[in-house]
């Protein structure tokens, strides 16, 4: 049995916070990494708190989406949902914490309610507003390693609520900001944070070090290694994150507070969201119609009523244009025409974001950017840019071509960045 005594221990201090996605609680094999994993910091003089994701994929039986698919979307009420959702993760707890004990750690499976995530009444994507984490203290005092059911809370009227898709990556960072945690381990079947999506860019690598701004815009700009408010909370609260691989020994990548952090060029990583769709939209029937800055708040009201996000908006006179996701269409095209305003969509878009937190007050970089997608030819639509990001629109098609030329053109393949 391995003893989690507090001699060998030490204090509470060491408190390490452990998330492990579906795919590395799908099967015995992966959760057996799980529990090395556990073992090993156990061993390294840490207090493990597991969090965990539901088991696999869709397909797999207590998966996320398998569970949605057996409600219909359109009359199902939110709040059933989520008490439904919430059960793939209770799963997951259980059977982690089982294998755990199996392996000779003490070890107990906590409901999100259970470990004190209180949040706000709102069904499928809940913010977390408070947590009381006595009964995780506790159990750690006992020399037991909590396991928690992620992507989970309880509302303040008492209902069960879900935090979203990748909720399980939130449920780690605010407990590891409410227990004062050393660290936050996010662990998935991939080794690290990539200088872009593998999947779609050839030649990426996993970066060492990412400042915790860096991290939360490529999050927020599409990236999914880690949930976008998970990365937020980092951010915020100077909490110390590394993204691991279950199924590796690599170091995986360290997320670093902004004031320990030094880029070491312009460009540190892209990210991209897909299903992209353009709008511009006609704010006056006429060129003689004054009105088209009231009819320009209307539409910002509009949108935000119905839970529409917007992005790259681009006020132009009589004119609006910005971009937003696909699934909104049904919704957007009902409140522009509710306003009786004249609008064409452009779809088959994605968005390309370059991050880097060295490019601030940096000339060139975008004329560089920009240089480089038409030597690709790629044609650019729309950008924005902030201090530490660079956003482009182009044609779906297109989005292979525009990774690997920026990844080439700014150094962000093997080998180290020279940009």
């Amino acid at each position: 049995m391995i003893s989690l005594s507090s001699d060998s221990i030490g204090t509470l201090d060491s408190i390490v916070v452990m998330k492990f996605g579906g795919t590395s609680t799908a099967d015995a094999q992966s959760r057996q990494a799980v529990v090395a994993k556990v073992a090993r910091a156990i061993t390294d003089g840490s207090r493990p708190v597991v969090v965990v994701s539901a088991m696999g994929r869709e397909g797999s039986p207590y998966a996320t989406d398998t569970l949605l698919a057996l409600l219909d979307a359109e009359t199902a009420d939110p709040q059933d949902s989520d008490l439904l959702l919430s059960t793939g993760e209770l799963i997951s707890a259980v059977v982690v914490a089982q294998e755990l004990r199996a392996a000779g750690i003490p070890a107990k499976a906590m409901s999100g309610s259970d470990a004190g995530l209180v949040t706000e009444d709102n069904p499928g994507d809940a913010r977390i507003v408070a947590i009381h984490p006595d009964r995780i203290f506790e159990l750690i005092r006992r020399d037991c390693v909590p396991v928690v059911a992620g992507f989970q809370g309880v509302s303040v009227v008492g209902s069960v609520t879900t935090l979203g898709r990748g909720g399980s990556d939130t449920t780690a960072c605010a407990l590891g900001v409410a227990l004062g945690a050393e660290a936050v381990e996010i662990y998935s079947d991939v080794e690290g944070v990539a200088t872009a999506d593998p999947r779609v860019c050839d030649g990426t690598r996993i970066l060492e070090v990412i400042g915790a701004d860096e991290l939360f815009q490529l999050a927020r700009h599409g990236a999914r290694v880690v949930h976008a408010p998970a990365a937020d909370l980092a951010l915020r609260n100077n909490l110390r994150l590394r993204i691991r691989g279950t199924f590796s020994e690599e170091g995986g990548t360290t997320v670093l507070p902004d004031a320990r952090y030094s880029p070491e060029g312009v460009a540190t990583a892209l990210s991209h969201k897909t299903s992209i769709v353009r709008v511009r939209v006609d704010l006056a029937h006429d060129e003689g119609t004054p009105h088209h800055m009231n009819a320009q708040s209307k539409v910002y009201s509009a949108m935000a009523q119905r839970g529409i996000s917007l992005d790259m908006f681009t006020p132009a006179g009589r004119y609006l244009t910005f971009t937003t996701s696909f699934d909104c269409m049904d919704g957007l095209k009902a409140a522009l025409d509710d306003l009786s305003l004249d609008y064409t969509v452009q779809s088959g878009l994605a968005k390309v974001t370059l991050v880097g937190a060295g490019m601030h007050g940096i000339p060139g970089v975008i004329a560089k950017m920009s240089a480089c997608l038409n030597l690709a030819g790629v044609a650019v639509l729309q950008s924005a840019d902030s201090h530490t990001t660079i956003s482009v629109v182009v044609d779906s098609n297109e989005l292979k071509v525009a990774l690997e030329a920026l990844s080439k053109d700014f150094d962000l393949g093997a080998g180290p960045c020279s940009c």
